[in-house]
C-alpha cells in the first residue's frame, strides 16, 4: 500500500500546483496518496468511492508532465503522438472527462502567467463511436496530447493506419477498472494494452498504467488485471476506500404486495363495474405518484431502472401525471447529441430528474444531484453502490437513495442487497480465463497490422492476465481455425477470410 507524503504536491511544477491550492482547500486522500505512487512511476490503482476525486488524482500528474515537459521538438523524439491516453467504459463518461479538463487546463495556464511562465498549449480530443469522421482524420493528422476514448475505439485505432499516434503513450488511465475487470470485454481491453506496449519504441521507458477503481473486491485482482503479468507489472494498491456515508430507504407503495396480480375490485377500475375482473391490480400506479412526489420535493434527481424500455416508458408516464417535460430517458441508443443536451440540463438544473439505465451508473460528475431512486432490485452489491453513489458526488456528501420493489421476489433481493450496501459486502471479481473468442478476434487483427512467429504471439498475449494460463495448444487451435483447418467433413464448406488485396483462396 502507498504511504501518505508530508507534502502531497512536492513532485508537482509551481503552475500546477498554484491552481492547485487556488481550487481546492486541501488534496482528498485519494490524492495524496495516489500522487506519491504515480510519480515514482509506479503501476497505480487507486480504490476510492465515488466523488473522492479520483480522476484529478490520475490526470493531474499528467498535466503536470505535459506542462513541465511539452511535446518534444523534432529529433529529441515521439512526434506527433498522444502522450496520455484515457480509457472509460463508457462514451458518456468520455464526454464528462474532456469536459471537465477544461477547467484545469484554463487554470493552469492563467496560473503559469501569473508565475511568469511560459503558459502551456495542453490539447485534448475524444475518439468513441460517436466521433464524425473528419474529426478522426483530423486526429490522425494532428494527435492530441491527450486522447480520451473507449475499449472498443482502442481497438479499431490499433488496426487502423491511425495506431501510429499511439507510440508515444507515456501513461494510460483505465477509468472505472471494476467495470470491465470481471468481463470478456476486459479481456479483449488487455489484449488491446498489449498490443498498446509493443508499439513503444524499444528504448521508451515502460508505459506506466494507471486504474481508478470503485465498489470492488478484491484489490489484488483487480491490480493483476491492470498490471498484466511478467516483470516491471507489479502494480501499487492505493485503498481509499472508505465507505461514503448511506442514506438509504426501501419503499413499498402499497399496503400488500401479496394482492398484485388479482382482479381489481370495480371501484378501483377506470371504467366502473362494466369492467371488473378485467384488469388486474398493478404497482405501477402506486409507483408513479410516489417517484413524482420525490421529484418534486430534490432539486434533481436521477431515477434508474433496469432496462431501457422501462426507463422510456416511466418518463413518459411520469410526464403525463407531472402535466409537463418534467423527465426525460437517458440510455446507450440515444443519439450522441441528445445525450450531451439532456446531461448538460441536468447538470444546470433545468431538467429535474433524468430516468436512466446503466449510462449513468459509473463516475460521470452529474453534478448536483441530491437524490437517486431505484425502481426495482439493483441485483448486486456493487451496482447498487455504484447507482446510489451517483447522489451526493462532491467529496464527503451522503448518499440519498430511495429504492421501489416491483413484487415479493423483488422486495426479497433488495431487502438483501441494501444490507450488503450498507455492510460494504461487495461480491468478489474473478477475472475470465482464456476467452478463445476474444482472442481470435483480437489475433486477426494483430497479425493484419504485425506479423508475429507463434512463439511471439505466446508471449504477449501471455502478459495479458485474463490469457496468462494460456498453452501453446489452445493457441494453435485458434491459429488453425482462423486458417481454416476445422476438425471435421461438418465444417468443409466453410472458408476463411481472405487476407486484404489478395486473391480469395487461403494461401
Amino acid at each position: 500500500m502507498a504511504a501518505r507524503t508530508s507534502d502531497p504536491l512536492a513532485p508537482f511544477g509551481p503552475a500546477v500546483r498554484a491552481w492547485f491550492e487556488a481550487t481546492f482547500e486541501s488534496p482528498t486522500d485519494a490524492q495524496a496518496r495516489g500522487w506519491a505512487a504515480i510519480a515514482r512511476g509506479e503501476h497505480t490503482l487507486i480504490h476510492a468511492p465515488t466523488g473522492s476525486g479520483k480522476t484529478l488524482a490520475a490526470f493531474l500528474w499528467c498535466l503536470d508532465r505535459l506542462t513541465q515537459d511539452p511535446r518534444p521538438a523534432a529529433g529529441r523524439g515521439a512526434v506527433g503522438t498522444v502522450r496520455t491516453l484515457y480509457i472509460s467504459p463508457l462514451k458518456a463518461l468520455a464526454y464528462d472527462v474532456e469536459r471537465n479538463l477544461r477547467a484545469p487546463l484554463a487554470g493552469i495556464r492563467l496560473a503559469a502567467q501569473r508565475l511568469g511562465l511560459e503558459p502551456p498549449s495542453i490539447t485534448v480530443a475524444s475518439r468513441t463511436g460517436d466521433t464524425p469522421q473528419d474529426e478522426r482524420r483530423d486526429l490522425a493528422r494532428h494527435p492530441p496530447d491527450i486522447l480520451v476514448t473507449t475499449p472498443e475505439s482502442l481497438y479499431l485505432l490499433l488496426t487502423s493506419q491511425a495506431r501510429e499516434i499511439l507510440g508515444g503513450v507515456e501513461q494510460v488511465i483505465v477509468d472505472e477498472v471494476h467495470a470491465v475487470a470481471g468481463t470478456k470485454r476486459g479481456a479483449h481491453l488487455a489484449l488491446s494494452l498489449e498490443r498498446l506496449e509493443r508499439l513503444r519504441p524499444a528504448s521508451a521507458a515502460p508505459l506506466q498504467r494507471i486504474g481508478l477503481s470503485a465498489t470492488q473486491r478484491p484489490l489484488e485482482v483487480i491490480g493483476r488485471y491492470l498490471g498484466g503479468t511478467g516483470e516491471g507489472r507489479g502494480v501499487t494498491i492505493v485503498d481509499a476506500g472508505t465507505r461514503k456515508p448511506l442514506q438509504l430507504r426501501v419503499v413499498v407503495p402499497v399496503e400488500d404486495m401479496s394482492r398484485l396480480g388479482e382482479p381489481a375490485p370495480a371501484e378501483e377500475q377506470p371504467g366502473g363495474p362494466v369492467l371488473a375482473g378485467e384488469l388486474r391490480t398493478s404497482i405501477w400506479p402506486a409507483i408513479h405518484p410516489r417517484i413524482l412526489e420525490l421529484i418534486r420535493a430534490h432539486r434533481s434527481t436521477i431515477v434508474f431502472t433496469n432496462s431501457r424500455r422501462l426507463a422510456e416508458r416511466l418518463a413518459q408516464r411520469l410526464n403525463e401525471l407531472a402535466g409537463e417535460e418534467l423527465v426525460r430517458a437517458h440510455h446507450g441508443s440515444i443519439a450522441r447529441e441528445q445525450r450531451l443536451e439532456i446531461e448538460e440540463e441536468l447538470k444546470a438544473g433545468r431538467l429535474p430528474a433524468l430516468v436512466a439505465t446503466s449510462s449513468l451508473e459509473l463516475g460521470i460528475d452529474m453534478g448536483a444531484v441530491d437524490l437517486v431512486i431505484q425502481v426495482e432490485s439493483p441485483t448486486s452489491v456493487a451496482r447498487g453502490l455504484q447507482r446510489i453513489g451517483r447522489a451526493g458526488h462532491q467529496v464527503g456528501e451522503p448518499s440519498k437513495g430511495v429504492i421501489f420493489p416491483k413484487y415479493r421476489g423483488d422486495l426479497l433481493e433488495t431487502a438483501v442487497v441494501v444490507r450488503g450496501m450498507r455492510d460494504g459486502a461487495i461480491e468478489p471479481t474473478a477475472i475470465p480465463r482464456n476467452p478463445l473468442d476474444v482472442l481470435a478476434q483480437q489475433i486477426v487483427a494483430w497479425t493484419l497490422a504485425e506479423p508475429l512467429a507463434v512463439d511471439e504471439l505466446l508471449a504477449a498475449v501471455r502478459r495479458a492476465a485474463p490469457f496468462e494460463t494460456l498453452t501453446r495448444e489452445a493457441l494453435e487451435g485458434v491459429l488453425g481455425m482462423l486458417a481454416g483447418a476445422y476438425p471435421s467433413d461438418e465444417f468443409a464448406e466453410l472458408r476463411p477470410r481472405p487476407r486484404a488485396r489478395t486473391p480469395a483462396r487461403w494461401p
